[in-house]
């Protein structure tokens, strides 16, 4: 049994305009989201060995602003990467650690979390996932696997899954 973390990246900033998207940082709702989401992983006693992790900006600045004392593997690849890529990426960790969190972006990341429920295990978690996975939003899997190398879609259940709003209502969607 594996367990996965997936993160989304928090709320990114637009300010400047003349930045590429892979090179955008967060506004300040979403460092305030990524410190309460990561203030949320350590709480709930979830404890991961590594962060795989997309290499873009706003990825690296949830991660820090998270302040989640874990190795972290960044991968270009991981940069709007679909389910398919994703699956790639978490099949080659290596020391096959218990848990992974991986950190990236939509929509691989909800289409990832959609994949990995089997139709007989779908639950009102995963409704929630469906309707919508939002920036900083964190969901948590069971995984039926014995190694990374075995992942694949519908091996997983979905145990947990927090958005910022549910923590603070403050960073609920803007009207």
């Amino acid at each position: 049994m594996k367990r996965l973390g997936l993160l989304r990246h928090a709320k990114s900033d637009w300010d400047d305009m003349s930045l590429r998207d892979f090179d955008r940082g967060l506004n300040k709702r979403g460092r305030k989201g990524a410190k309460l989401m990561g203030e949320h992983i350590q709480d709930s006693g979830a404890k991961f060995d590594l962060v795989v992790a997309s290499s873009a900006e706003r990825v690296k600045r949830t991660l820090e602003a998270s302040e989640l004392d874990l190795p972290v593997q960044f991968h270009e690849t991981a940069y709007l990467g679909d389910p398919s890529t994703l699956i790639g990426l978490l099949k080659q960790v290596k020391g096959d650690p218990d848990a992974v969190l991986l950190a990236a972006h939509n929509p691989g990341l909800q289409e990832l979390a959609l994949a990995l429920v089997p139709p007989d295990g779908e639950n009102a978690l995963f409704d929630e996932v469906m309707q919508k996975y939002p920036t900083a939003a964190y969901a948590v899997f069971e995984l039926d696997i014995e190694n990374w190398a075995d992942l694949e879609p519908g091996c997983g259940q979905l145990v947990h899954f927090a958005r910022p709003r549910d923590l603070d209502p403050e960073l609920g969607p803007q009207d």
